[in-house]
């Protein structure tokens, strides 16, 4: 799993630096023997899922009893991966290690290398940073929820100290790995634009359950990746449920990954679908710029995604300054600036945050244009890798864009940096 190539650390009132193998290990995944899971006997997902609904609280016995799970023995697993051998491990981290195996499509016993489906294994360590409180956490919310754009948990397994979870097998790995791995090959604008509409989706999915589920560690290494570039989100470890009644959020230990989690949620422990919304305009932003949220490698403001790419945001003609060189002008700058804006909105103060579900509508409508296919007509300067702004006329260049929301909610433009709740120094997750 993409996700599972990271330790998760966890302060109060603050965040530390994961740091990621995953730019290593997930090579490992290959489209090569990637049987894909439709025929596998679980639930079938839908946008209408009836297991959206999560009864709380629920025993360690309920959460293990669920119907839609397949108890493993520590031996199935062991022959699934001819005893977790080394040629099998794809990925490894703090938490554990990944393996690929291989399990019967019908009765879900394990099979004989390069027979059957394709599975993989997260085999957690003992001592490592994701304990039976997270592995739990997982097995009851993907025992639960169902629905195209979260990963399919196929199992897991609890034999005295070791805690297994098997998934679907996503052959074409994380988006981390797509956007940032050295060699790998450049998403196409449009394959991003399908990436952001169907993580969109699933975290909309679970903004609107019947009990909300806030899923606090939205980032690019947990966005998974099937053959046909379809996004799934993995990793639940974190997830919480939504306040109820009359609460406005859930008041918990801060916990989540530096660069993408919200700053009032940083500074405060008061947690929103918000949060969730913020996080998912840093991944925004890693989309247009091809820049991790945090990157040591860079000097001052450069280091933090979005105090970076935050002042080219609301300016059409400064936008290519922050795009990814990697796309060579193919994208169509009306998309990349709608994009844009939307990004701001996402990053911008929470009360003005829009909700996931009309972040989505306004992508589905962008996906559906020719704004998502489009390239565009600039063109690259002699000797440089950064893309020539377009000519625009003064009517087409506005100091406060229009949203591209439905409900065109205010722009963060018109905000100065003093209407935030948050006190202006802790805009930036610490530690940077």
């Amino acid at each position: 799993m993409g996700n599972c190539l990271e330790g998760r650390s966890k302060v109060d009132n603050s965040l530390s630096s994961r740091t990621s193998t995953s730019g290593t290990t997930q090579s490992a995944y290959k489209s090569s023997n990637s049987l894909r899971l439709s025929n596998l006997t679980l639930p079938t997902n839908s946008e209408k899922s009836t297991s959206g609904s999560l009864p709380t609280p629920r025993s360690e016995g309920e959460i293990l009893s669920s119907p839609h799970l397949k108890a493993f023995t520590l031996n199935e697993l062991k022959n699934a991966t001819r005893n977790f051998r080394q040629d099998n491990l794809i990925g490894e981290g703090g938490f554990g290690y990944v393996y690929k195996g291989w399990i019967d499509e019908h009765t879900l016993s394990a099979s004989r290398a390069g027979s059957g489906i394709v599975v993989a294994i997260k085999k957690l360590k003992p001592e490592g940073f994701q304990g039976h409180k997270e592995w739990l956490s997982e097995v009851n919310y993907l025992g639960q929820l169902h629905h195209p754009n979260l990963v399919k948990l196929v199992g897991y397994c609890v034999d005295g100290s070791n805690r297994l979870l098997v998934y679907e097998y996503m052959p074409k790995g994380s988006l981390e790995n797509h956007l940032f791995r050295r060699g790998a090959r450049p998403l196409s604008w449009a394959k991003r634009i399908r990436v952001a509409v169907d993580a969109a989706r699933g975290l909309s999915f679970l903004h609107n359950s019947k009990e909300q589920v806030i899923y606090r560690d939205f980032k690019a290494s947990n966005i998974l990746l099937d053959s046909e570039f379809n996004a799934k989100l993995s990793d639940f470890g974190l997830a919480k449920s939504g306040p109820t009644g009359d609460r406005t959020h859930v008041s918990t230990q801060v916990m989540g990954t530096q660069g993408y989690a919200a700053p009032e949620y940083m500074a405060t422990g008061r947690l929103t679908a918000k949060c969730d919304v913020y996080s998912f305009g840093v991944v925004l932003l890693e989309l247009l710029s091809g820049r991790h949220a945090v990157d040591k490698t860079k000097v001052g403001v450069e280091q933090n995604l979005v105090d970076w790419a935050r002042p080219y945001l609301g300016d059409r003609r400064k936008l290519f300054r922050i795009m990814d060189t990697k796309l060579e002008g193919q994208y169509p700058q009306k998309g990349a600036f709608m994009v844009a804006i939307l990004a701001l909105q996402c990053i911008g103060e929470a009360k003005l945050r829009p909700q996931m579900s009309e972040v989505l509508h306004a992508l589905e409508q962008l996906s559906t244009t020719k704004q998502s296919q489009s390239p565009s007509h600039s063109r690259l300067s002699t000797g440089s890798h950064s893309p020539v702004p377009p000519r625009l006329s003064s009517s087409n260049h506005s100091p406060v864009p229009k949203s591209p929301l439905k409900h065109n909610f205010p722009s963060p433009m018109n905000k100065s940096p003093r209407g935030s709740p948050v006190p202006h120094q802790l805009k930036s997750p610490r530690g940077l």
